[in-house]
């Protein structure tokens, strides 16, 4: 088992200066307590993600760590010409030593996806253009592409990234047919996926890895995402979890608010930490109590990556760094 960390980013009533560098204060400090990935979410003209372009928050921190790996969850592939994320991709994996991770995906919101004028009826067709020619152009020395998005003649690919063919391809998968997409070709997956539904995930994903002559230690990351705060005991943990996810999911509701249409998600992310705790959205808690939350999460489910949230809402650095810490130190030796 192995454990990352999921940042949105999300307003943090810091001014956006000492936002962002709170959350490469954190990022070091999520480095030296040993954790595999910081994975960023890109999202767009909302409060629920102050890194719109997380490549520029990537390039700060390839200077600032030496280990931890890094990447989007996920970059919208809609909204870049495949051209300049092909250099920009090439770029951080040089930066950061061969350390990127390239997460793709097409943009679940259609007004953050409106807001770019990506027409929703074509943003599968985009995606999957996108990505070909970004897998074509990384793994090239020329690139020449012919298709209804694209269209490139033999333009020279100079930038090539350290790792090869491309950097490790990431999706945030939740249906049966990204599930499967993603174990057919490789791709590590995290999901937001709850109780008995967490097992589907990773059974389908094994199935489908096997089907295509995967062998099983070789298994990509098959991940879940929770929120986690870890305090010396339950209170406090509980104390600081109510008020920063109370923020944070005013922010996850604010854009759909804003425009009048109702909150899509309101059934699956209730306004109150208490709630969402009951559902099995995160855990906040002591050590132990963290701890047993995790082993349950991980018992039987099939999983090999935990992915926590430990920077949201109003949390600060010094309960952040702290709370990584604790989970470093106390939790993640039990699945040694």
């Amino acid at each position: 088992m192995k454990f990352g960390v999921f940042d949105h980013v999300d307003d943090s009533g810091l001014p956006l200066a000492q936002h962002l560098a709170a959350r490469l204060d954190m990022a070091c400090a999520y480095e030296a307590a040993g954790f595999h990935c910081y994975h960023v979410a890109e999202h767009h003209g909302t409060p629920l993600g102050h890194a719109p372009s997380p490549g520029m928050l990537f390039s700060a921190l390839s200077q600032r760590t030496s280990r931890i790996l890094f990447g989007p969850l996920v970059y919208l592939l809609p909204l870049y010409h495949p051209l300049r994320l092909i250099e920009e991709v090439a770029m951080l994996d040089a930066l950061s030593g061969g350390r990127f991770q390239l997460g793709v995906g097409r943009g679940v919101s259609p007004i953050e996806m409106g807001f770019y004028g990506i027409d929703m009826a074509q943003q599968r067709e985009i995606f999957d253009e996108t990505l070909e020619v970004l897998l074509k152009g990384l793994s090239s020395d020329r690139l020449s592409h012919e298709g209804r998005f694209f269209s490139f003649d033999d333009v020279p690919m100079t930038m090539r990234p350290v790792q090869r063919p491309h950097p490790p391809l990431w999706y945030g998968a939740g249906s049966p047919e990204s599930i499967t997409w993603a174990a057919h070709n490789g791709v590590n997956i995290v999901s937001l996926a709850l109780g008995d539904r967490v097992k589907q995930v990773s059974g389908l994903f094994r199935k489908e890895w096997e089907a295509g002559g995967g062998a099983a230690e070789n298994l990509p990351l098959v991940g879940i995402s929770r929120h986690i705060v870890v305090a010396d005991s339950d209170a406090q943990a509980r104390d600081l979890a109510r008020p920063a996810y109370a923020r944070w999911r005013a922010s996850l509701a604010r854009l759909w608010e804003d425009r009048g249409g109702g909150f899509p998600l309101g059934d699956l992310y209730p306004p109150e930490w208490d709630a969402a705790e009951a559902m099995g959205h995160g855990c906040a808690g002591s050590p132990s109590t963290v701890r047993d939350f995790v082993l349950r999460e991980a018992d039987g489910s099939g999983i090999n990556y935990m992915v926590g949230w430990f920077a949201f809402g109003d949390l600060r650095v010094d309960d952040v760094t702290r709370s990584a810490q604790l989970f470093a130190r106390e939790v993640m030796p039990a699945f040694a």
